[in-house]
């Protein structure tokens, strides 16, 4: 079973993470790790920072320019979460590889963004599996040129 928030759920969890941190307030380990993303990100902070209600109903299209933040924040937590247990097998390394290359784990975690976004894409596109060698092997053709 496959844990699928809906919108508003994911950006409720980003927020109550974002006001537990400021508030000193203990935070869950996936919390943690969002939090730290978040502060990696102030270009974020605003929308953050503001009501809860505005986040809720904010509409962010690409076509007004606009980066959704909390689809940017879900994938660096997804990129985490696949680094804490190497799955797919080898991405640690591949990760790795590619920061130290690029002097930064928080490039190297865009880059490995655009790699996901490419497979999910083929695989949508396919109708099949996201192709997990595929992925790794984007990642270290990235770390390797």
């Amino acid at each position: 079973m496959f844990f699928n928030p809906t919108v508003q759920e994911v950006r409720q969890f980003f927020y109550h993470a974002w006001y537990k941190s400021k508030h000193q307030e203990n935070l869950a380990p996936i919390e943690q790790i969002a939090v730290h993303w978040m502060r990696e990100h102030p270009e974020y902070h605003a929308v953050l920072n503001g009501p809860i209600e505005a986040l809720e109903a904010a509409q962010f299209l690409p076509e007004d320019g606009q980066t959704n933040p909390f689809l940017h924040l879900s994938m660096h937590l997804s990129i985490s979460e696949q680094l804490s247990i190497d799955q797919p097998p080898g991405i640690r390394a591949a990760h790795a590889k590619l920061s130290q290359k690029l002097d930064s784990e928080h490039d190297a975690q865009h880059i490995i963004m655009e790699c996901l976004g490419q497979t999910l894409w083929q695989a949508q596109r396919d109708k099949t599996e996201p192709d997990a060698q595929a992925y790794i092997d984007s990642i270290l053709k990235h770390a390797s040129t």
